[in-house]
């Protein structure tokens, strides 16, 4: 349990990535915090997202609540990142610890920012990977770990691959599946990687900034390959509207006795997790037997996820751990560098398809490939 109550507070931006995945919504489930405040430009979304908070007061500017509200506290919202460094930079400077939804920021720059001042002002910010917090990801860790599917080789990873497959895909949910890549095999060396656009190499001429803003992004196919430690390699692909085909969002680890497959699915059921167990090579695997794993992990004090339905899954252990990390003076389990990690395995992609080369990681230049 935390030392203290700490007072939290929420900014979102409806119309800009509102409150993302409803990280302003765990607090009110947490023994250990307080929701005090919340704050959103837009009047109607913020009497929404105000009323379903709990919160005890509402702001138009996030600046104003910072100001007077001194928060220990806060999730910085919207799902796009375009605002996220001048948000998190005032969070940061009002002393408050943040929980932030991915992705982190726009560019590696971006990101280098944020983190030397938190790191300057001792803050603590988590990034909302919530598949590090859930069991179905823990449990095939722990599998991995274990070796019951041998020696892993391999890692294949999709983004959900709808109608924004490509660029826009890779970044809003493809960055999910490179935090699993990390989580399981550690930090990648390089990446090789092909971006087209209807069938053809795509050209820094063809970025654009997408509906849902998160930097310059280009091509509706994306494919790449990762080195990782011990001579794992890892493949990503996303592709547009291949969803049609069936569920795809998601991550398989290929080992030497085994494979599991995870899938994301609707964020609103559980996530599965299912494993094979092979003889032969893994493009021959026999069919794969559901394995049952609990939600997510509880929180002290809190109610049961796997007893009580609560839209917040993953975050109240993610706010839970970040409050422990500022508590312990640690990283908390996915960390900012973690979020920066993850946007640079998406930007390598296209540096490297601009230059027709591997490309090391971490990425040397810190700015989008795609900018002029």
């Amino acid at each position: 349990m935390a030392k203290k109550v700490y007072r939290a507070g929420a900014i979102g931006h409806t119309g800009y990535g509102e409150y993302g995945h409803q990280l302003h919504m765990p607090y009110q489930f947490l023994p250990f915090t307080q929701m005090v405040a919340i704050a959103d430009a837009d009047d109607a979304g913020r009497a929404k997202a105000f009323e379903e908070s709990k919160a005890e007061r509402q702001y138009s500017d996030y600046r104003e609540m910072l100001a007077k509200e001194k928060l220990d506290i806060v999730s910085v919202c919207p799902r796009q990142s375009f605002e996220h460094e001048e948000m998190l930079t005032a969070a940061i400077e009002a002393g408050c610890h943040i929980y932030v939804d991915k992705p982190l920021a726009s560019s590696p720059a971006e990101c280098d920012r944020i983190i030397a001042l938190a790191e300057k002002r001792g803050v603590k910010i988590a990034v909302a990977h919530q598949s590090r917090y859930v069991e179905p990801f823990i449990t095939a860790k722990q599998m991995l770990d274990a070796g019951e599917i041998g020696e892993l080789t391999n890692i294949i990873g999709r983004g959900k691959e709808d109608f924004r497959g490509g660029g826009e895909d890779t970044m809003v949910l493809g960055c999910h599946v490179m935090d699993a890549m990390r989580f399981f095999a550690g930090d990648p060396i390089w990446v090789s990687g092909r971006v087209t656009a209807k069938g053809k190499d795509i050209t820094k001429a063809d970025s654009f900034i997408p509906k849902e803003k998160n930097g310059l992004i280009a091509g509706d196919s994306i494919n790449a390959t990762y080195a990782f430690p011990n001579g794992v390699v890892a493949q990503f692909q996303s592709r547009h509207d291949m969803e049609k085909r069936g569920e795809r969002w998601g991550i398989t680890l290929i080992g030497t006795e085994g494979v599991l497959a995870i899938r994301y699915g609707d964020w609103t059921r559980r996530t599965t997790l299912k494993l094979s167990k092979v003889a032969s090579v893994p493009e021959e695997a026999n069919d794969f037997t559901a394995i049952e794993a609990p939600f997510e992990p509880p929180v002290e004090g809190s109610p049961d996820p796997n007893t009580v339905h609560m839209p917040t899954r993953g975050n109240r252990r993610a706010i839970a751990d970040l409050i422990a990390a500022a508590e312990e003076d640690r990283q908390p389990i996915c960390s900012a560098r973690d979020g920066r990690w993850a946007i640079e395995m998406v930007h390598g992609i296209y540096a490297s398809h601009l230059t027709r080369t591997q490309v090391g990681l971490p990425l040397a230049s810190r700015t989008n490939p795609l900018a002029f």
